[in-house]
């Protein structure tokens, strides 16, 4: 007996939905993950307001904190962290950097930073600024910060941790992580911070979320591209970050070229006393910049300022001292630097292009590996 058209269609439906569950079931987790960010016609990125499609993120800042305290500090000692007062002062920088036209924000600020979820989503509330949240860790030195606890556990672990962050939320919220913020500091890659990179490395190839770096001194980025590109790491998903302090262009083509973008992201930091104090002219960064878009790096280049709305850190004001840098907060960029680069010959499409084409190709790079 001949089947009915009806039936064929029937057929065919079941057939087309049974090779569909297949499909899916045959795909590992991560890729699952990465899936679920596709909406539409577009990409979307975790912010700490939900999904945001890529393509609306606008110009963008790459690396910022909105809150950085020692942790442990204010759940025993909470009055010595004025919530209240780090809330208007942060509601007040994001009140100017939306009004300066700035779509995005990424707050790399990590749990040994003292990352503060609640405080986060409090904060988008009142802000039409998308703010990114990070996983990852900071401290080199694992024996600063409660850090303890991953010191003898090997990276599988701490990747782990990472990855539930992405995936399932932060500190038991529906928030996710969008970008994985790793670091290493003048004394290199110990085995401690070995570990750290390792593990945001397996976290990045298992759910696609790139990768964003804090590199002291700049040559530590060469170190951590050597240790992604041995966890396979594809380095074109990796920003290195804390570039473009000095003049060493050589050093930023070199990461460049290896497939990384980098971060020049200390403008508005004109003078910092930590081993040795060091200052920067305000024209420095800009020349780097300039010279690198005139060398055709402008497609692998993102700006910021690596600025603060709060910290409880007791050096900071010895270390960072306003009287010296008043213009390191999050609008410098676009009030300040901008100006300065058009008059370098930066083109209107190469300033995009850092702002808002990078930071999108960045984020869009979403499927796990």
């Amino acid at each position: 007996m001949r089947e009915s058209p009806e039936e064929n269609r029937v057929i065919d439906r079941r057939a087309f939905v049974k090779a569909g569950l297949a499909l899916l079931g045959a795909m590992p987790l991560g890729a699952l993950a990465g899936a679920r960010l596709a909406r539409g016609n577009g990409l979307t990125i975790d912010t700490a307001r939900g999904a945001v499609a890529t393509a609306e993120l606008g110009r963008t800042l790459m690396h910022e904190h909105i809150v950085v305290r020692t942790p442990g500090i204010r759940e025993n000692w909470p009055h010595l962290w004025d919530a209240a007062e780090c809330a208007r002062t942060a509601e007040t920088s994001f009140r100017k950097l939306e009004e300066s036209g700035v779509g995005t924000l990424v707050d790399v600020s990590t749990a040994d930073m003292g990352r503060d979820v609640a405080f986060l989503r409090a904060l988008q509330r009142k802000t039409r600024v998308n703010i990114v949240v990070c996983t990852g860790i900071y401290w080199s030195d694992g024996s600063a910060l409660g850090l303890p606890y991953w010191m003898g556990r090997g990276p599988d672990e701490l990747a782990r941790a990472f990855v539930q962050e992405i995936q399932s939320g932060v500190q038991g919220t529906e928030i996710k992580a969008g970008i994985i913020k790793l670091a290493t500091q003048p004394g290199g890659v110990d085995p401690f911070n070995e570990t750290c990179l390792r593990a945001g490395a397996r976290a990045h190839r298992e759910t696609g979320v790139p990768i964003i770096t804090h590199a002291v001194p700049e040559e530590m980025g060469k170190e951590q591209q050597r240790v992604f590109r041995d966890e396979g790491v594809d380095l074109s998903r990796v920003v290195i970050g804390h570039q473009g302090n000095t003049s060493n262009l050589d050093l930023f083509k070199e990461l460049m070229d290896a497939g990384s973008t980098i971060a020049v992201d200390g403008f508005g930091l004109h003078y910092m006393a930590v081993a040795e104090p060091t200052s920067w002219d305000p024209t420095s960064r800009p020349d780097v910049v300039a010279q690198l878009c005139s060398r055709g790096y402008s497609d692998r280049v993102v700006l910021s300022q690596d600025a603060i709305s709060c910290i409880d850190w007791g050096l900071t004001p010895a270390m960072v001292p306003p009287e010296k840098n008043p213009d390191w907060n999050y609008t410098y960029i676009v009030s300040s630097v901008l100006p300065m680069l058009r008059e370098r010959g930066v083109t209107p499409a190469q300033i995009d292009q850092m702002l808002v084409a990078n930071p999108r190709r960045v984020f869009e790079a979403q499927d796990p590996y």
